[in-house]
């Protein structure tokens, strides 16, 4: 049996990278040897999801994958997240790792920008999900056993009650209008405690929401 090539998962904590994950182990291709995520120091909290950095090592101990943690300030310039993940990725390289999965669904800027950046590093990226219709995607993660909170909800869009809900059908009922259902658009960001990439769940329970620019973070908490 042929050797397969290594890759990363870019890990945000979210379903959509919890099922690109899924998705990749199912078909074989890769030797997944670990999980990236970005992680915002100042709070020691996943970027953007604002997951407490405990939960996250819980849950990549679960989906079996070492955590390579690329840490930044709040705020953050651009170019230092570009450069603190140039670091990662040279070192990934030097490790024999050749590929980065993301679960990046239909937003070609997004695309656009992971393949800049990753141009000319000998890493190459890689869309299971791409061009997946978001919505039955959403109840096939939730028929396939995927347990999410929604962990930030963007305000412009969501009322901060939405924070903290399950990701589930009466959520896909409930959103508004024009809202995507896996909250491709930065609707909103989850957090997965159970699924088939997963070993065991994590519990959790839900604290405060905190709002903040603009967002509303719900404080998951270890239960």
């Amino acid at each position: 049996m042929a050797t397969r090539e290594k890759a990363l998962i870019a890990w945000s904590s979210g379903k959509d990278s919890a099922w690109a994950l899924h998705e990749a182990r199912r078909t074989g291709e890769f030797d997944i040897v670990g999980a990236v995520t970005t992680v915002t120091d100042t709070f020691g909290r996943v970027s953007m999801h604002g997951v407490r950095e405990e939960l996250l090592q819980a849950q990549l101990e679960a989906a079996e994958l070492p955590a390579i943690v690329v840490r930044i300030p709040y705020p953050c310039p651009n170019e230092i997240y570009e450069r603190e993940m140039a670091a990662a990725m040279a070192d990934a390289k030097a490790r024999g790792i050749t590929h980065v999965i993301f679960g990046d669904l239909y937003l070609e800027d997004v695309r656009a920008y992971r393949e800049k950046n990753l141009a000319g590093t000998g890493i190459a990226p890689v869309f299971p999900l791409w061009g997946l219709p978001t919505g039955p995607l959403a109840r096939a993660m939730i028929e396939a056993g995927v347990e999410a909170h929604l962990a930030t909800v963007d305000l412009k869009i969501l009322p901060a009650a939405f924070a903290g809900r399950r990701f589930d059908l009466g959520l896909l009922a409930a959103l508004p209008a024009g809202t995507d259902p896996c909250g491709e658009n930065g609707e909103f960001h989850s957090f997965v405690a159970a699924g088939p990439m997963l070993k065991r769940k994590i519990p959790v329970k839900v604290g405060e929401t905190v709002e903040r620019d603009g967002f509303a973070y719900a404080d998951l908490l270890p239960a």
